[in-house]
C-alpha cells in the first residue's frame, strides 16, 4: 500500500481508537462527569427541584454540580468511579407527577453497567455513596434526557428522581 493510501486511513483509524478507548489507565478513573450543560436551562431545572424539595419538606443536600441528593444509606463498600461497572436496584420517576418511568424489578441486575454510560445525575450521584449504599437523586433535565426526553414516558425537560441502591462496583 503506498504511504499516502496508509496515512489517510491509519490516521483515522489511530484517531477513532484513542477516542474510543476510555480509562484504560488510573488517570483517567478519577475524571468527573462532564456537567458543561446548558445553564438557562440547568437554572430552571434547579429552581423546579427547590421548589419540589420545599413543598414536600425534604432537606437534599447540594453537589458543587447543582445536583440534589439525600443518602439514606451510604454503604460500607468501594466507591465507584466513571471507569466502573455497577450493578444497582433503581425505581425512576417522574417529577411533575410522580409516575414510576422505570425500575429495576424484574430486571438482571446482575449485569453491570459502566458509569461512564449512564445519564451524568447518576455520574455525579452514584460516587457519592459506597457498595452497599442507597441515594436518591433528584436530577435536573440537564443531567438526565435534556431536551430531547426518552420514548414515550420520559418528555422533554423532564426532572427526575431515582431512588438507588448501589449492589456492587467492578
Amino acid at each position: 500500500m503506498p504511504p499516502f493510501k496508509f496515512t489517510r486511513l491509519f490516521i483515522p483509524v489511530l484517531f477513532l481508537f484513542f477516542t474510543t478507548v476510555s480509562c484504560s489507565d488510573d488517570s483517567g478513573c478519577n475524571q468527573k462527569p462532564n456537567t458543561a450543560v446548558n445553564q438557562a436551562q440547568l437554572q430552571l431545572d434547579i429552581d423546579e427541584i427547590e421548589a419540589y424539595l420545599s413543598e414536600n419538606s425534604i432537606e437534599a443536600q447540594v453537589h458543587e454540580s447543582g445536583l440534589r441528593y439525600v443518602i439514606s444509606e451510604p454503604g460500607d463498600g468501594n466507591t465507584a468511579t466513571l471507569c466502573d461497572q455497577i450493578t444497582v436496584r433503581y425505581e425512576g420517576r417522574l417529577m411533575s407527577d410522580g409516575s414510576v418511568f422505570d425500575d429495576s424489578d424484574g430486571k438482571n441486575i446482575a449485569f453491570p453497567f459502566p458509569l461512564s454510560r449512564l445519564i451524568i445525575g447518576w455520574q455525579v450521584g452514584i460516587p457519592l455513596i459506597e457498595e452497599g449504599g442507597s441515594i436518591t437523586l433528584y436530577v435536573p433535565s440537564s443531567y438526565g434526557y435534556g431536551g430531547r426526553g426518552s420514548g414515550d414516558d420520559i418528555p422533554p425537560n423532564a426532572n427526575l428522581i431515582f431512588e438507588i441502591s448501589l449492589v456492587k462496583v467492578f
